[in-house]
């Protein structure tokens, strides 16, 4: 669906985006993730047509956004961050005014109107002012926006902004849904959001694509080895003796809790060992209160990447 190979953008004194290349598949929900001034509206508003690239080329659905803007444009749904409307508008006049703007058929216009209002929650809107609805409804406005056209490919930067809980987890769940019809590029800080949503992940830094993997092969790669808490009921010394004894175990932290319990944080190779730890524990008598693996977050994970400025 989204093909970028070689893309470069520069403006006076700075490279912002830097030979970039990657690949998105038809169907696919990817996040699009990078610190701020890494490249990421640059390279999204170049992927949409809005920004000329210096070098480079990008495709979308077949087609170049370089030569055939128009039928990019035509595929394309963007939900910007601060997405522009029509504040004196009401929710219907202004979803029948974009959709004549994007080439909706005028008998598909009502029912493609109707199918959007409903998806997004504007169904009991649609008369209000656009301006006296709340930031939260006026983003679905936006999304029911770049929803009506049909697109093949949806791109939404920051979708969630303004929601509350309860409209954030609709907004997730909706953009599941439509990963059955549309591809989705998902440009978002908030990280929980692409954990949720996201099967393939790329990450920008200093205009360069430094990962592009699923979030499980980034943890593997980047966390060789697995860290492993313990809290057991054993003389410290003991513990110190039986597991520094372990191949493949160090002992990271110990620390004596009350009542003869000792609290371990053990750093073992890339297998999980807890089955082997809670064989010895068994072995040796001890009394196990927990036995857990610190699971890595995609925080963790995206702050080791950014910081290392390697490629994964």
């Amino acid at each position: 669906m989204i093909k970028v190979s070689g893309v470069t953008k520069k403006y006076p004194g700075r490279l912002a985006v830097d030979h970039i290349s990657f690949e998105v598949a038809r169907g696919e929900i990817v996040g699009f993730l990078g610190p701020n001034g890494a490249g990421k509206t640059t390279t999204m508003r170049m992927l949409t047509g809005y920004l000329p690239m210096n070098s480079g080329r990008i495709e979308v659905a077949g087609y170049d956004v370089a030569t055939q803007p128009k039928e990019v444009r035509r595929r394309i749904g963007y939900l910007p961050e601060s997405c522009p409307l029509y504040p004196e508008m009401r929710v219907d006049e202004y979803l029948r005014f974009r959709a004549e703007l994007k080439g909706v058929k005028p008998s598909a216009r009502r029912a493609k109107i109707n199918e959007v209002k409903e998806q997004c929650g504007l169904t009991e809107v649609g008369k209000r002012i656009i301006g006296q609805l709340s930031k939260g409804y006026r983003q679905r406005v936006g999304l029911a926006d770049s929803l009506v056209h049909d697109p093949d490919l949806l791109v939404l930067d920051e979708p969630t902004v303004g929601l509350d809980p309860y409209q954030i987890r609709q907004v997730r769940e909706l953009i599941k849904q439509l990963s059955e019809k549309h591809t989705i590029l998902l440009c978002t800080h908030i990280l929980p959001e692409v954990e949720a949503i996201c099967e393939r992940i790329l990450i920008i830094n200093e205009g360069k694509i430094v990962a592009a993997d699923t979030e499980e092969n980034l943890h593997r790669r980047l966390h060789a080895c697995s860290i492993i808490e313990m809290e057991v009921k054993v003389d410290p010394a003991v513990a110190t003796a039986k597991l520094g004894g372990m191949e493949g175990v160090d002992i990271r932290t110990a620390n004596t809790l009350d009542g003869g319990w000792l609290w371990l944080e053990l750093e073992a190779d890339t297998s999980d060992m807890r089955e082997e730890l809670f064989n010895l524990a068994v072995t040796e008598g001890w009394a196990l209160r927990e036995l857990a693996e610190q699971e890595h977050s995609l925080e963790d994970t995206f702050v080791q990447i950014t910081r290392n400025r390697e490629s994964v």
